[in-house]
C-alpha cells in the first residue's frame, strides 16, 4: 500500500503542467502588449496634423483660388524629366503670368515625403525646376502662383506618368 500512496502523493503545483497552460494565455497577452506598444512609440505614422481645426477653416480660401483659376482658364502640364530630378511646366491662361510658380508634389498621407519646387520661367509660359527627388507612389500635385491667388491641383503617379495635365476643378 505504500507503493500506492506514493504514486499518489501530490507533486508541488510548479511540477504541474496545467497551472502552466492556464498562465500562458494572460502571459502572451502581457508580451503582445509591450510589442505593439514599442511599435506604437518606435514609428511614428504622421496622420493626424496638430492644426487641423485651421486646416478646416482654411477650405474656402483653397476654393476661392481654384474658381480664380478658372476665372483665368489657365491648365498646365507638367513634364517629370528622364532622370527624374527635372520638372517641366508648360501654363495656359488668358492672364500674365509670373515669373516665378511654385509646384508642390504633396504624398497622401506622409508629410515628411513632401517638396516645394520654386519654378523659374525658362520661355513664356515654360517654367523648370529640380526635384530633391521622386519617391514612387501616388502624388497630389498643386502648382500655384507665389502670391497665392490661383492653384491648379491634381494627382499623379510617379510610376505610370511621364506628365500630368492639370486643369481647373
Amino acid at each position: 500500500m505504500s507503493v500506492l500512496t506514493d504514486s499518489l502523493a501530490a507533486k508541488p503545483w510548479y511540477r504541474e503542467p496545467w497551472p502552466w497552460l492556464l498562465m500562458a494565455g494572460p502571459f502572451a497577452v502581457v508580451v503582445a502588449g509591450f510589442v505593439t506598444l514599442w511599435l506604437a512609440i518606435r514609428s511614428d505614422d504622421g496622420l493626424v496634423a496638430d492644426d487641423y481645426y485651421k486646416r478646416g477653416l482654411a477650405i474656402n480660401q483653397t476654393l476661392s483660388r481654384a474658381h480664380r483659376a478658372a476665372q483665368l482658364n489657365l491648365s498646365a502640364r507638367i513634364t517629370f524629366g528622364a532622370d527624374v530630378r527635372s520638372v517641366r511646366v508648360a501654363v495656359a491662361g488668358n492672364h500674365a503670368l509670373p515669373d516665378t510658380l511654385r509646384l508642390q508634389l504633396v504624398h497622401p498621407t506622409r508629410s515628411v515625403a513632401d517638396q516645394s519646387i520654386l519654378l523659374h520661367t525658362v520661355t513664356p509660359g515654360v517654367y523648370a525646376g529640380d526635384l530633391i527627388a521622386l519617391v514612387a507612389g501616388r502624388r497630389v500635385v498643386m502648382l500655384e502662383d507665389v502670391a497665392r491667388t490661383w492653384r491648379l491641383a491634381g494627382e499623379a503617379s510617379s510610376e505610370a506618368q511621364a506628365s500630368v495635365v492639370l486643369v481647373p476643378q
